[in-house]
């Protein structure tokens, strides 16, 4: 603990962010630009925030989703018919279900994911 206050010193001499403060980029767009953020409910939170961020990828002949959280985590998702998405890699199977404005809400490992799924389609 004695270290806690010159480290922090430290990190703000180097314009670094200091610890638990960290963010996934996920900042509102310029005007014009577009949104890549998206409703997320992360853990034991209560409400939905526009709080997580999207990036979509080809890796060969699939269409990957990485959804990132503001504390720097990720989930890697794929594209599958009918709507669906399945996890990119790991073990953990994402649980997903049609909302009535078109999105897909997926859950996986504690997190709750609002995607417009068909706007990543090719």
């Amino acid at each position: 603990m004695r270290f806690a206050l010159p480290l922090s010193l430290l990190l703000a001499a180097c314009g670094a962010e200091p610890p638990g403060e960290m963010t996934n980029g996920a900042a509102a767009p310029a005007p014009g630009e577009p949104d890549p953020r998206i409703e997320c409910r992360l853990g034991a939170a209560t409400a939905f925030e526009r709080l997580c961020s999207v990036e979509v990828a080809e890796e060969g002949e699939r269409r990957v989703l990485t959804v990132r959280k503001p504390d720097g985590g990720f989930r890697r998702l794929v594209m599958a018919g009918g709507g669906q998405v399945a996890a990119a890699d790991g073990a953990e199977q994402p649980r997903s279900s049609q909302m009535s404005d078109g999105r897909t809400e997926v859950s996986i490992g504690g997190d709750i994911f609002r995607l417009p799924l068909a706007a990543y389609r090719r």
